[in-house]
């Protein structure tokens, strides 16, 4: 189980950084197309860079902060595997683990306002898609009861 976790980490931290690095294109382009910047690449967070001092700084941090994101969502992932937990019990312990890791990395790294409207305004965003992803997993995973019961049932009628 241990091996499993740390193995789903180290593949969930690249894919943290990947997805870190799209967000930030898109920021960009977003950025470039309304307001007087143009061509400009935004690595980071302005505000990023200058607590770090320099842009290389920045980047080094929020490259680390983007792996540490992707290894914590990796290994929560081993949360809906926990069978004998109820769904309730994965659910509520995954958005936890999710959440309490990612809100403290959003605020150090300027990827919110730090203000008391940003956090709450980030929160219900975060909620607002966990929320949607929740449900396509939950409605994936009654398709798949469905068909596993079916199954049973087509098996029993033919014995």
């Amino acid at each position: 189980m241990k091996k499993k976790i740390i193995l789903r980490c180290l593949l969930g931290a690249p894919i943290g950084l990947f997805i870190c690095h799209i967000i930030m294109l898109n920021f960009s382009v977003f950025v470039n197309l309304f307001t007087v910047k143009k061509g400009e690449y935004l690595s980071v967070s302005p505000n990023l860079t200058t607590l770090c001092g320099n842009e290389l700084n920045a980047v080094i941090i929020q490259t680390i902060c983007s792996l540490i994101i992707g290894a914590v969502f990796g290994g929560a992932s081993m949360i809906w595997e926990a069978e004998k937990w109820s769904l309730l019990k994965q659910t509520v312990l995954h958005f936890l683990v999710i959440s309490v890791s990612t809100l403290p990395i959003a605020y150090c790294m300027y990827w919110i306002p730090h203000t008391l409207r940003g956090i709450v305004l980030y929160i219900g965003i975060f909620f607002f898609i966990y929320f949607f992803i929740w449900l396509g997993r939950y409605f994936a995973m009654k398709k798949k009861i469905q068909a596993i019961n079916d199954k049973v049932k087509s098996d029993s009628v033919n014995c």
